[in-house]
């Protein structure tokens, strides 16, 4: 398996000019995006459709059956007029079971929408780690791509972090790339204490000044969701069993 990996939205937003067809994508945007969005998943929204834009949201939204809800934040702060921010203690099950969201995020949904042209891309977060492993392994992709989704323009610690720990259980050599590098360096020195690094990092820090610091202690959770969000269609949805 050979393992790519995307440390920032620059390199992002060149994925689509990349040959993506038979990989597999992995989007990290661990505070807090992809953490929400599996959390939704959990449970029991029944499909999650990410947009890139606040106007691409409503657009979706009317587009679809009564009934849709909106998610989504701008520099931490929920959108005016959206059911949701981005914190995952608002997706509670009561809400969300058997329903369909549309949201969007400064950085995450972002990063999902620049893998569409993969053959599979799949949420990821500290939180369902295991799961992740595993429907990778029972892939097998010739390539995988482990896309950071940053945070503006920049590198975010926590999505570097969840990317070491996700090759570490692979059973996968770091790519002997620069970012490889830095990737199994961070993760041999701080790899068995997610929470210091959650709230050492800028996003960590920022969600604290907001009042939100609750958010990162429940993102540094290591597999405590026993499911996998995958890109079909345009929608995040559960994965089935198989892959």
């Amino acid at each position: 398996m050979q393992v790519e990996i995307v440390l920032t939205p620059a390199e992002i937003a060149r994925l689509p000019a990349r040959d993506l067809r038979g990989a597999t994508c992995v989007v990290f945007d661990v505070l807090r995006a992809t953490s929400t969005l599996l959390t939704a998943l959990s449970n029991g929204a029944r499909r999650i459709l990410p947009a890139a834009t606040i106007d691409q949201a409503w657009a979706l939204q009317r587009s679809r059956p009564p009934g849709v809800l909106l998610g989504g934040e701008r520099h931490g702060v929920k959108i005016t007029g959206f059911d949701f921010g981005n914190s995952p203690e608002e997706y509670r099950a009561e809400i969300v079971r058997d329903r369909e969201i549309v949201m969007t995020t400064t950085n995450g949904t972002v990063a999902l929408e620049a893998c569409v042209a993969a053959d599979a891309v799949f949420a990821g977060a500290l939180l369902n780690l295991n799961a992740l492993a595993v429907a990778i392994l029972r892939r097998r992709p010739e390539r995988l791509f482990l896309v950071c989704a940053g945070s503006g323009e920049e590198f975010s610690l926590e999505d570097g972090m969840a990317a070491a720990a996700l090759l570490s259980r692979l059973d996968a050599p770091p790519p002997r790339s620069d970012a490889g590098q830095l990737l199994d360096a961070l993760y041999r020195v701080k790899g068995d204490d997610p929470l210091a690094v959650l709230r050492s990092s800028s996003n960590g820090r920022r969600l604290a000044e907001l009042g939100l610091a609750a958010d990162v202690i429940y993102c540094a959770q290591t597999s405590i969701l026993a499911v996998v969000g995958s890109l079909r269609d345009g929608a995040l949805e559960l994965a089935p069993a198989e892959v």
